[in-house]
């Protein structure tokens, strides 16, 4: 079967202010259509990989055949990356569980300083890339990654070796040029007041 660009839960104009309607088209219809169209190319020309989940090809890259291998690196690492952007976003905040709250302040003593960290790895990740919230077995931490590379992947291949993200930002130019243009730091400011916190809660409690 091949993947899909998962429909966005919510309007392209849902999360103004602070993510415009005209970035959300261009970056989900576009964008993240283009991710899936070459990942789908380079499945169906690894026979191997059919049946496959993205999450089982971007953790398992040695076992994608080398000629294919950058492609799903690339490309699923794009979708799967994507297709939790959108999740973890929304018009609605929703509610942080204890639990996350209470392991967000064992990991970095209040909200405001681990915004500051969160925030810090987006501005310092150097061209494209990803900022992230990680969960390892429910012991949270940041990091930044490139292009599309996500930390469940190996280290060898720009990840941290299986760490679960539960929050994202895409620091790529096209989520935020149109809008911020150069100002990357208050893209990733404005950021916070669209994360739907229910459903990061839910992806923590699923590391537990």
């Amino acid at each position: 079967m091949s993947f899909e660009v998962p429909d966005l839960p919510y309007s392209y104009s849902a999360l103004e202010p602070y993510v415009d309607e005209e970035t959300m088209r261009f970056h989900h219809d576009k964008h993240h259509t283009a991710y899936v169209n070459m990942l789908n190319g380079a499945v169906e020309a690894a026979k191997k990989l059919g049946g496959k989940s993205v999450e089982e090809l971007i953790t398992d890259l040695d076992s994608v055949p080398e000629a294919q291998r950058g492609a799903v690196r690339n490309h699923g690492g794009g979708h799967f990356n994507h297709s939790m952007f959108w999740e973890i976003m929304g018009p609605a905040s929703g509610e942080m569980s204890s639990e996350l709250n209470t392991a967000l302040l064992e990991a970095f003593g209040n909200l405001d300083d681990f915004k500051a960290e969160f925030h810090n790895a987006g501005m310092t990740r150097f061209g494209s890339g990803w900022a992230w919230l990680c969960s390892t077995k429910g012991k949270l931490s940041v990091c930044s990654t490139a292009n599309q590379d996500n930390p469940l992947m190996a280290s060898k291949y720009g990840g941290y070796d299986g760490k679960t993200p539960i929050l994202g930002c895409d620091v790529w130019e096209h989520a935020y040029y149109l809008n911020y243009q150069n100002l990357r730091g208050d893209y990733i400011t404005a950021f916070f007041n669209v994360v739907n916190w229910a459903e990061v809660s839910k992806r923590y409690s699923e590391t537990l």
